[in-house]
């Protein structure tokens, strides 16, 4: 096991840097950068004297240098204007559209984003997990019937769409607040239940829309890989040695349905981070999906670098998460691969 957890973390540190550097490039591709864009404004409307400090942070972030350069200078393993000075070195830069540290700006929503993300992942598996074993068992009834109805639509309607909806009528028939991640009072007050209580209201809506789609997804594979698994032999056998139903679907073949489902998760959670941009514009949620949108429109380089990173990060982390639990819910599966014979 630890010697398949080095050998993963020397891979995930090499595919980080790959992925980094592919962001960068991609971010750099379209012509000027957020501030060679206000130079030209500044210019058009005459504005001669703002030109100078724009200028001065081109060359203090080295932006006027070849992307390669840019790049190891962003990363630190490059000296800059400031000596080695990036990411290795905690350095994360500086957001030019909002005139603040990155890590600041990061600091501030990415809590609130890891909440929203969380509560959206509990809610796919809890959701999922039950209704794809239902439809599983109770195959070609009312009740898989029910079930399929219900994937089909949270497949069908757009995130978006089904936000609009639950803001109109969810405030209208529930009372659920509208937009944000708890009442006005509490933005600035430090954490406390009345503030905790205020969030997970707050939260009950922008889960049921992030995590939707994602439901459905799950829960229709799930059933396949199930009913697929009802058949076996090995199930016939549990049957007539009389164990339980309960038991026999629990013990056996939805633990080998399940390794889909859990193999899910590396992919699940940087989907719905990215996925959940449009739903926190119309939401108005203080999240990192707005902060990305305007940062990729505004070209502010650092800004969104560091954001899809922390995506491509979550990612890889939740690969190995996988991973892990695959081996321990399948014993078949053996992380260090196929030992030599004698």
């Amino acid at each position: 096991m630890i010697r398949y957890l080095l050998r993963r973390t020397g891979t995930m540190l090499v595919t980080f840097m790959v992925i980094s550097f592919l962001v960068f490039l991609i971010i750099n591709l379209p012509p000027g950068n957020i501030l060679t864009n206000q130079i030209a404004e500044m210019r058009a409307s005459g504005e001669e004297a703002s030109i100078a400090k724009a200028e001065q942070l081109i060359e203090t972030y080295s932006l006027d240098e070849p992307v390669v350069v840019q790049y190891l200078i962003w990363v630190g393993a490059w000296p800059g204007s400031h000596g080695f000075s990036g990411l290795l070195q905690g350095d994360f830069g500086w957001s030019f559209e909002l005139n603040r540290p990155v890590i600041d700006v990061v600091g501030e929503y990415a809590a609130l984003t890891a909440i929203v993300n969380l509560a959206a992942l509990i809610f796919v598996y809890l959701v999922a997990l039950p209704l794809g074993t239902i439809a599983a068992v109770k195959a070609n009834t009312w009740i898989d019937y029910l079930a399929g109805l219900i994937g089909y639509i949270g497949l069908a309607t757009p995130n978006f769409l089904l936000a609009l909806i639950l803001l109109t009528y969810g405030a209208r028939y529930f009372d659920l607040p509208i937009g944000g991640l708890m009442a006005r009072e509490f933005e600035d007050q430090p954490m406390s239940w009345a503030k905790f209580q205020s969030i997970l209201v707050h939260l009950i809506a922008p889960t049921i829309v992030i995590g939707t789609s994602g439901a459905a997804v799950i829960m229709r594979r799930l059933r396949a890989n199930l009913m697929d698994e009802l058949y076996k032999p090995y199930v016939e056998t549990a049957r007539a040695k009389g164990v339980p139903p309960v038991k026999r679907i629990i013990r056996y073949p939805l633990r080998m349905a399940l390794n889909p489902f859990v193999a899910d998760i590396g992919n699940l959670a940087p989907q719905l981070v990215s996925g959940s941009v449009m739903v926190s514009v119309v939401m108005s949620l203080p999240t990192l999906g707005p902060i990305l949108l305007q940062a990729l429109k505004a070209q502010d380089i650092f800004m969104s670098a560091f954001i899809l990173l922390f995506v491509a990060a979550l990612t890889l982390i939740g690969m190995l998460i996988s991973d892990l639990l695959l081996a321990l819910l399948d014993p078949r599966i053996r992380l260090g691969g196929r030992r030599k014979a004698a």
